[in-house]
Order: C-alpha cells, then structure tokens, then sequence
C-alpha cells in the first residue's frame, strides 16, 4: 500500500505545534535546571511513524521500520537506530491520547457499543508472561478465554469512535457503559451482554436509552421501526474491530513495555479515525 507521507506529516506536525508547547506547560517541575535538547527526531516526525505502520499493511514492525531507513531515509533524515526508536516512543503517548481524543466524532441520535479482547499472550501462558503483569487479566468471551485486555468502545452512526475505554480482560461489558455515557443523550444500541435492568433505569435517569435483542426466555416488547432498524445494523461494530485487528498490529504478543504497546494502539485508533472509508 503506498502511503502518503508528506500529508500525513503535515497533519501531525500542525497539531504538535499546538501540543508540545501546551504540554509542557503542564508538567509540574521540582525547580532543578535540566537539558532539554532537541533528538534527531521530532515528535511529530516520531508519530507519523508509527501511524503510517498501520497503514503499510506489515504485521511486523521492526521490519517496517528497517524498511523505511533502507527506501526512505530522505523523508526522515534523523531516522536512527531500531532500538533506539523503540524506546523513543514512549515519548509519543500523551500525544496519541490527546490527538485521538481532538479526532472524536459527533455524537448522534443512535450510538453503538461493544467490546472486543486484547490478548496480550496464551491463555496457557498466562503465569509465564511478564509484561502486562499486574494489568492483564484471565477474561472470557463467546469465543473462549483469552488473556490480556477488553476495548470497550462507542461508535456513532458514521463509524467514528465516540468514546473507549481499557479494561482488564475479566471486567464485564456493563462495568464501564455508564462513565462512557457521561454527558450523552442517545439511544445506545448493544448486543445481549448489556442487557440489565437496573443498567437501563440509570441510562433512562441520565436521559439515554439502552436498546438490546432480547433472550428467548424473555418477554418481547413492541419496538419502533427506526429502532428496529438500528438494532439490525449494530452487527457493522464486528466488521470494525475486525478490520482493526486484521494484522495483529494493535496489541500483540511481541511488546516488551506496556506503554509503547498502548502507544501503538492509539496509533492504530487514530489511523482508522483517519480513514476514509468509514
């Protein structure tokens, strides 16, 4: 796939113009004198990395990024070594959190949640695995246990991710829906995992409404048309988390440090925010 990057650069480097200095206002400091020079690589040029991985179509990083210091080392003359980038990304992460958080879509009449697992390793290897230590848990889906973490995420109706929450792997769906809803007024469609009555009642009390299938030992009740027709379309969430994770790019088994694999998952977030074929 060839990747834009003079455009995709452009875009980054203009909302680290406005970041960086905002950023660094923010840090609270102890009053010690300390250097701050400038790396070969900016920040900006640092994210463009990362995001244009996700739309190489490589599963393997490392060999993305050798490939970029082989073929395009023009584009990026401070290109440095492999390992050193890798422990340069840390620095990307507030960035990615506040560059996702300014690319959140507009909320909508209908909303559409669910959650989709992170594994982090084998379920089998889940005493042996020592990164996510302490923050990956043993979780269960329809499609079995896995280890790692859960995405929660809310989408609108034009396929923009709305709000996401992480969550370890043994959370239950309905855990975080009403932090999520936080000042929004909508009608939330989920599958059969949200179904709860006293999740609905504090929806209905915040101004939403909670719409889900119901179970076959359950009563049906009659539902307007255009609510019917929503509830039909709420499958299109799996065809998203699938394309997400169709390279194993977001969260995978190779990741040494915790925050550079949740730096590379907002990378990916932002990426599909970007994307045009929503």
């Amino acid at each position: 796939m060839k990747i834009d990057y003079v455009t995709l650069f452009c875009f980054v480097d203009d909302f680290c113009k406005g970041f960086e200095p905002w950023y660094k206002k923010q840090l609270i400091s102890d009053g010690t004198l300390k250097r701050d020079r400038r790396g070969h690589l900016l920040l900006s040029e640092i994210m463009t990395i990362l995001i244009s991985y996700h739309q190489s179509g490589m599963a393997c990083f490392k060999y993305f990024y050798l490939s970029l210091l082989q073929n395009n080392h023009s584009l990026f003359p401070g290109l440095v070594h492999y390992d050193r980038f890798v422990k340069l990304i840390k620095k990307a992460f507030p960035a990615f959190v506040c560059l996702l958080k300014s690319l959140t879509g507009e909320i909508t009449e209908y909303l559409f949640i669910d959650s989709t697992p992170m594994a982090v390793c084998h379920a089998l290897r889940e005493k042996k695995h020592k990164t996510f230590k302490a923050l990956a848990t043993k979780g269960k889906t329809s499609t079995g246990w896995f280890f790692g973490f859960k995405l929660h995420m809310i989408f609108n109706t034009k396929g923009e991710i709305i709000r996401l929450t992480i969550t370890p792997g043994n959370v239950g769906d309905r855990t975080p829906v009403l932090d999520m809803m936080k000042d929004i007024t909508a009608k939330l469609i989920g599958d059969k995992g949200y179904i709860s009555k006293d999740l609905f009642a504090k929806l209905f009390q915040q101004g939403s409404m909670l719409i889900t299938k119901i179970k076959k030992n359950m009563k049906n009740c009659l539902m307007q048309t255009a609510d019917k027709l929503m509830l039909m379309k709420r499958s299109f969430i799996e065809t998203i988390f699938s394309s997400l994770k169709a390279l194993n790019t977001l969260i995978h088994h190779r990741h040494r440090c915790p925050v550079n694999a949740f730096v590379h998952l907002f990378a990916g977030l932002v990426n599909y925010q970007l994307r045009e074929d929503k």
